[in-house]
């Protein structure tokens, strides 16, 4: 990949940020992100101060919400909503359950998943369907990644008593991105709510869900973020708030009277908060995203992605013994190819790894991922692709 000197130059003065960069090429965003330094200090900072003040004085107390505050706004901006339709969560996972188990789920309601989705969210809606009833199917998306239309393919399989559709925007497999806009109005055509698993997508696609329109999206901060683990959030629409009922209930989601009884609920994303978490991952968070914000908008960012992994999707391609499961370069940063010879993916992998190169494997379907962020350099990529060719031809 050409590029100009200065440009080179300014991502690895940005790189310096990320001390997960150092003596290794990382490729695994999709599952965990590189976390910046100025994240890490400012948690240890955040820690030091909850000790210093005393960990549960009237100051620090204070200082939680607002940090609270401050984080569903870093949030809320970049992806573009306000920040009462942020819930924070600790993952992905949590934030599809509020949306899964707050629905008021009757016998013979109907949820419709793809064939793509994560295992986690595979496995809270079999539980939904045993105790309560409820029937679900899956539809064929992995077949459209290289031709087809994803929202036909919902459309068709929807029934007359599904009232949710739960996919990801991002799949996680693949590397396709999902028509979002034009499967929600698909959905909301026919009544039907719409639960994004958003993984992938937070953090590595623009994204304006004021616009989206999807009901319950379902986001973490410690993957494409690079943010600490701990950290993440689900945004509900406004129209759909309503829907949606507290599972898990404390005293964050809560109004309290006078003599500390409840008296409701939070009138916004707060309610659907349990108690007390690690704060000072908010700090984290709110770092992190502030470093990528250094680098450039969300736009120039994405674009970044894109030119990176067109770039290692080509190199791969041309590879005797490569296969990408795309025929056309990814619409984001995630590369998925297969061996085509009779070789363990996993054996592969973990060869990979002991040169210092980190990949992973996937089972559905079987092959290996290369994560790509925009401060990726483009040698890197250049030596994985020599890397894998000297292994399959090594044998």
């Amino acid at each position: 990949m050409t590029g100009t000197h200065s440009t080179v130059t300014r991502l690895e003065q940005h790189r310096q940020q990320f001390p997960g960069l150092v003596n290794k090429a990382y490729f695994n965003f999709g599952g965990q992100g590189t976390m910046p330094q100025p994240a890490l200090e400012a948690i240890m900072r955040a820690y030091e101060k909850i000790q210093q003040e005393g960990p549960f004085s009237a100051g620090v107390n204070a200082w939680i919400q607002q940090e609270a505050v401050a984080t569903r706004q870093a949030i809320a901006q970049e992806l573009g909503t306000t920040a009462d339709t942020i819930t924070l969560t600790e993952n992905v996972t949590v934030g599809c359950n509020i949306a899964l188990w707050g629905m008021e789920w009757q016998a013979g309601d109907h949820i419709l998943l793809t064939d793509c989705e994560h295992p986690g969210i595979i496995a809270q809606v079999e539980e939904i369907s045993r105790r309560f009833g409820v029937k679900f199917s899956t539809c064929p998306v992995m077949e459209t990644l290289n031709q087809g239309n994803p929202a036909a393919v919902i459309q068709q399989h929807l029934q007359p008593n599904t009232r949710m559709v739960v996919l990801s925007h991002l799949l996680w497999n693949t590397g396709q991105v999902l028509p979002l806009p034009e499967i929600v109005e698909v959905c909301h055509r026919h009544g039907v709510k719409i639960l994004v698993d958003a993984a992938q997508s937070a953090g590595s696609l623009p994204l304006n869900l004021a616009e989206l329109g999807a009901d319950f999206y379902a986001f973490t901060g410690h993957k494409w973020f690079c943010g600490p683990a701990g950290v993440g959030g689900l945004y509900i629409h406004p129209e759909a708030f309503d829907s949606l009922h507290p599972s898990f209930i404390g005293w964050r989601g809560v109004n309290l009277d006078s003599t500390g009884k409840p008296t409701g609920w939070k009138p916004d994303g707060r309610r659907f908060e349990v108690a007390t978490s690690a704060y000072p991952l908010y700090v984290g968070l709110r770092w992190a995203i502030a470093t990528h914000q250094q680098w450039g908008t969300v736009e120039q960012r994405y674009t970044q992605i894109c030119q990176l992994s067109a770039y290692l999707w080509q190199r791969l391609s041309q590879l005797e013994g490569v296969s990408c499961l795309r025929t056309s370069p990814p619409e984001a940063g995630l590369v998925s190819f297969q061996l085509t010879g009779n070789i363990s993916h996993k054996s592969f992998v973990d060869s990979l790894e002991k040169q210092g190169f980190l990949l992973r494997t996937l089972a559905d379907p079987d092959c290996i991922r290369a994560c790509v962020h925009y401060f990726t350099l483009p040698a890197e990529l250049d030596r994985l692709v020599e890397a894998i060719e000297k292994q399959l031809a090594e044998g």
